[in-house]
């Protein structure tokens, strides 16, 4: 774990990059921080999370990260990094980058909107924000700290590199670490509902758009040329052929906007 600061002084404010190791963008981000060093008015912590995984290019070494803050088996490289991590964000107000298979656009996932975090994400360049609910398979958010998620864009690409960086800056704005002008926007919410199984198949392709109404009965994506049809009408989040190895995505559910401060 890298451990760098702007400012002086014990930060309530830290940025993450690097939770998966095959998601730089929020590195790329961090870098930025420090070499523009810009004028904060209050110190941030700033960690690239999990420099292993990273150096190899891979999501983790022996267990994903944001799956290990409740358990993981002892002696695996991300155990002694989660109770690493959770020490140094402990009661600290987190921006936490990562990037999708998804989609381009970025979007942010929280825990509630409680304890400040409304405000901050109302702060943010963002297409979305998806409430994950309370915290489960021991994620970032199950930590004692007000955690705020960004998928930046596209895994890999330049795209999702520049949004980080303005994300970064954005969060330090939102949280008055940084002048500057905020612009709110009431941004649409959605519920995280339930995983989509991948059935047994070679090939996947999705035909639909994250956040996006899809139709009770709607081909929502395909597996081997199979149809995979909604049983339900919901609203894909996370949505993707090749973004994990057991599910399509998640069945999300529209619930308004984002209020604003």
């Amino acid at each position: 774990m890298r451990v760098d600061q702007l400012g002086t002084g014990e930060p309530d404010l830290a940025i993450v990059g690097a939770v998966h190791g095959d998601e730089p963008c929020g590195v790329r981000a961090i870098d930025w921080l420090l070499e523009t060093q810009p004028p904060v008015s209050q110190p941030v912590e700033l960690i690239v999370a999990n420099e292993r995984a990273l150096a190899q290019g891979v999501r983790y070494v022996d267990a994903d990260l944001n799956r290990s803050f409740q358990y993981v088996e002892p002696g695996a490289h991300e155990a002694d990094l989660a109770e690493q991590l959770r020490e140094r964000i402990r009661h600290k107000t987190v921006l936490s980058i990562h990037s999708t298979q998804s989609t381009s656009d970025p979007f942010a996932i929280v825990s509630g909107l409680d304890d400040g975090v409304a405000p901050i994400v109302a702060g943010l360049s963002v297409e979305a924000v998806v409430d994950a609910g309370p915290p489960t398979a021991g994620r970032i958010f199950d930590t004692s700290s007000t955690v705020v998620e960004v998928e930046a864009g596209l895994q890999g690409s330049e795209a999702a590199a520049e949004n980080a960086r303005s994300l970064a800056e954005e969060f330090l704005i939102a949280t008055g670490a940084l002048q500057g002008s905020v612009s709110h926007q009431a941004h649409p919410l959605f519920e995280l509902g339930s995983a989509i199984s991948k059935p047994p198949a070679t090939d996947y392709e999705v035909r639909v758009e994250n956040f996006a109404p899809v139709d009770e009965g709607e081909v929502f994506a395909t597996a081997d040329d199979r149809p995979i049809r909604a049983e339900e009408a919901f609203w894909p989040v996370l949505l993707s052929a090749e973004g994990y190895q057991d599910i399509l995505g998640y069945r999300g559910q529209k619930q308004g906007s984002v209020p604003l401060p």
